[in-house]
């Protein structure tokens, strides 16, 4: 049977932090129980899985790995009418969802994003330093990354480039990302689950040190290990749970290559794709939107999704931000829990339960959008990303 319609019912954090000691089938469950009782639901409720496990780099010898279909039976979830294992980022397992319920697969799917710390215990890094064995760089990337450009997103040059060329093209400047990352941590002050929260200045931003110019260190997403949940259900069984649904609208997955250093256009890339398409299939517009939840891996990134979504003009999305569009109480509020720079890096799947929460009205304390009914939610950049469309409302 297919569903058209499908809803977010539920969303949980595990205990996030830097080095937690924890595996990651137990950060994997502590996000599960917690998604669960959001929702009001027991395993028996669901019947498919997707996930992302993944480390913030290459992965020690020994570091565990998080399989959809053991961790799904371990917990309980039988039988599992679909798994999968999607990448690069969250929105990979939330659209492998959303597809496998509206095309009748299964009807209620967890969702995860498991992610560890590249190295969480000193024993671990002495063992990654002594392996004898050269690292192998396959493809067209062994051109680029002998030379300083790294294709997996470790080495920040993939948002310095970007951000100096869009400062050399339409005259952006670094008070203007130092103003974006200011609101952030202003919206992080407000947000009991963010890892930083002392308030900054500009004059803090820009006497942070560099770590590609022109991308200093406050441009840059927080390390941590973490797992976050979200449950999709099949819009006949949206209004059985706990907490009030929010709808899926439309949502895109796209890519425009392989490697961030061989793609056409440092700027104007997946994003755009991935905006056009995210429009076609909805009768909304950018100016329907209450709030956007847009991925800070590094601040460029967010400047990008304003672009490409339509919430400013391209080369505009520096002045838009320092005029402060962008924070609470602007016309656009941006990432509300105060980003993966302050939140964590949970590569995504924070903006897409910010943007739950914020539309089921009242559950982001003072941060809370006053009447939020659509939001967009957007992860990763480059060659490969994808955005959602969230109502309050079933349309």
């Amino acid at each position: 049977m297919k569903h058209e319609d499908v809803a977010a019912v539920g969303v949980g954090y595990s205990t996030t932090g830097r080095r937690t000691g924890l595996s990651s089938f137990e950060l994997a469950f502590q996000a599960t129980q917690a998604a669960l009782a959001d929702a009001g639901m027991t395993v028996d409720d669901i019947d498919g899985i997707t996930l992302l496990w993944g480390v913030a780099g290459p992965a020690p010898a020994g570091l565990d790995v998080v399989e959809p279909m053991s961790f799904a039976h371990a917990i309980g979830i039988t039988p599992l009418n679909f798994y999968a294992t999607a990448g690069p980022s969250y929105i990979g397992p939330a659209v492998q969802a959303v597809n496998a319920i509206r095309s009748g697969m299964a009807h209620t799917i967890l969702t995860l994003r498991i992610i560890n710390q590249r190295l969480s215990s000193t024993a671990e890094m002495a063992a990654l330093e002594a392996a004898t064995e050269p690292a192998k760089v396959p493809g067209d990337a062994g051109f680029t990354v002998p030379y300083g450009f790294n294709v997996g997103g470790i080495i920040p040059s993939i948002a310095a480039m970007p951000a100096q060329r869009h400062m050399d093209l339409y005259g952006t400047t670094e008070e203007q990302f130092g103003a974006h990352v200011v609101a952030q941590r202003w919206h992080a002050s407000m947000n009991d689950e963010a890892l930083l929260r002392e308030p900054l200045t500009i004059d803090d931003y820009l006497a942070s040190r560099y770590i590609a110019k022109p991308v200093h260190l406050l441009d840059c997403d927080y390390p941590v290990d973490s797992a976050s949940a979200v449950i999709f259900t099949a819009g006949d069984r949206a209004n059985d749970w706990k907490q009030s649904p929010v709808w899926v609208e439309s949502a895109t997955f796209s890519s425009v290559g392989t490697n961030f250093d061989l793609i056409d256009d440092m700027n104007r890339n997946s994003p755009f794709q991935d905006a056009t398409k995210l429009w076609e299939r909805t009768d909304l517009t950018p100016a329907d939107v209450d709030c956007a939840q847009l991925y800070d891996g590094f601040t460029i990134i967010v400047f990008q999704w304003l672009e490409a979504l339509g919430f400013c003009g391209i080369g505009e999305s520096g002045p838009f931000v320092e005029e402060g569009h962008t924070r609470l109480g602007g016309s656009l509020p941006v990432n509300t829990d105060g980003g993966a720079c302050n939140v964590g890096r949970r590569h995504g799947a924070n903006f897409c339960i910010e943007s739950v929460r914020q539309l089921r009205g009242g559950q982001s304390g003072e941060r809370q959008v006053p009447d939020a009914e659509v939001a967009v939610w957007a992860n990763a950049v480059g060659p490969f990303s994808g955005a959602m469309l969230m109502t309050k409302h079933r349309r």
